[in-house]
């Protein structure tokens, strides 16, 4: 097949999925996205898309992200035409929805199936949203998300199926969408993602030291952030550090904003609450490693000793799930985006995203009994492997949901 994904983000949520495909050698894949991609890509072309359009205050608050959206779908619009006049015609489209690059492609290739990657509808009531009172919402936050949600209509009925991570993720949409989603999760690497618990380990990380026998916990964020539940895990620090005294806790992320709002003044969340926490932390036992490559992510994670994921009822970052799948106690949030995912004291441990004081005994109860939660670790990865390994379950599951989708019909020309 001829095959056209389309992410703003190289590769996005495709980033196995895509060089798995051009592997079979069967496929003509082109990638098309927003920015120059390093380096060669894997069996594959990319192009690139630029939107010369930028929103301003001009713009109904309301609306802006709409704006924005639609600039970004005139955008894929023009590179689709661009590739079918180099000759390039796809049989099946397959991208994320969620910033407009769906919605146009129609008009470049009316006749072909689009897949789109629905991750979230914004809800103002059980999701991530107004979930910590910390943070609170502006009073119209209802009707500013119901605008927001503008994007997922226009492409619900421009796409012949849509597909989510997760069964927690599809049911934030409306029943309307249901009857076209698929759930199929990305998956995750078990085969790559395997355990090492005798093996010596030594790694050192800009200065830091960290081998096998440490009494590590480890904590990653893409960045630093409420959604995040870096506060709590923060917070729980004074408490953890002074039940176990030779702790050192492992954070990894950046102080950049994935979700949510910038500071006024530029300072980051990070920082404010080191200013909070003052010397009530020992913070020569806290190591702030920011974004690190992958291969050191797996290695810390292989000698930590429990790993901590924390979030707001969101999408589930794939961390959490390779953390499992190297047989790592997880303790994380108690709320429904996560126990799609991990069942209490059989293959993770939850807690209340509020308690710090909760977590801290947690993290200090399983450090003192390491041995006793093994068997948790071990079921942990024995469901990510059963559910979740992308070479047994979640390849075969999509390759075949585009064979399907890319035979059944002439797309859906709305």
């Amino acid at each position: 097949m001829n095959i056209l994904f389309i992410h703003q983000n190289y590769p996005g949520q495709f980033r196995e999925s895509v060089p798995a495909l051009a592997a079979t050698g069967k496929h003509n894949i082109v990638f098309l996205t927003q920015r120059s991609v390093k380096g060669p890509a894997k069996g594959h072309a990319v192009a690139v898309y630029k939107v010369a359009h930028r929103t301003d205050d001009k713009v109904h608050r309301l609306a802006r992200l709409f704006d924005s959206q639609v600039a970004t779908a005139a955008a894929v619009r023009n590179a689709c035409l661009d590739l079918k006049r180099q000759g390039f015609k796809p049989d099946i489209i397959v991208g994320h929805v969620g910033w407009g690059e769906m919605m146009f492609v129609h008009d470049a290739y009316p006749d072909v199936p689009v897949l789109g990657y629905f991750e979230y509808y914004f809800i103002p009531q059980g999701g991530c949203v107004g979930y910590d009172p910390e943070f609170p919402e502006t009073p119209d936050v209802a009707t500013l998300l119901h605008a927001r949600n503008a994007m997922n209509y226009l492409s619900h009925v421009r796409c012949q199926k849509g597909f989510t991570a997760s069964e927690w993720q599809k049911q934030t949409f409306p029943p309307l969408f249901h009857g076209n989603m698929r759930v199929l999760h990305e998956g995750i690497r078990t085969d790559l993602l395997t355990p090492n618990h005798t093996s010596p380990l030594d790694l050192t990380i800009g200065g830091v030291r960290f081998q096998r026998g440490d009494e590590i916990v480890s904590y990653i964020a893409r960045n630093l952030e409420p959604i995040r539940g870096t506060h709590t895990m923060l917070r729980s620090l004074p408490s953890l550090l002074k039940a176990r005294p030779n702790a050192r806790v492992a954070i990894i992320g950046g102080d950049e904003v994935s979700y949510g709002r910038q500071f006024a003044d530029g300072d980051t969340f990070r920082a404010r609450l080191v200013r909070e926490l003052g010397d009530r932390v020992d913070w020569s036992r806290v190591h702030f490693l920011g974004q690190i490559p992958y291969p050191d992510l797996v290695r810390l994670l292989q000698i930590a000793r429990v790993h901590v994921y924390l979030t707001a009822p969101f999408v589930v970052s794939w961390s959490m799930l390779e953390a499992m799948a190297l047989e790592k106690v997880v303790v994380a949030s108690d709320n429904a985006a996560v126990r799609q995912y991990v069942t209490h004291g059989e293959t993770g441990l939850l807690v209340d995203f509020f308690k710090p004081e909760q977590l801290a005994e947690t993290l200090a109860r399983v450090l003192e009994n390491s041995a006793d939660y093994e068997p948790i670790g071990r079921a942990a990865r024995r469901h990510v492997v059963a559910n979740y390994d992308f070479r047994s379950v979640a390849f075969p599951e999509f390759s075949a949901f585009l064979e399907q989708e890319a035979g059944s019909s002439r797309g859906v020309a709305l």
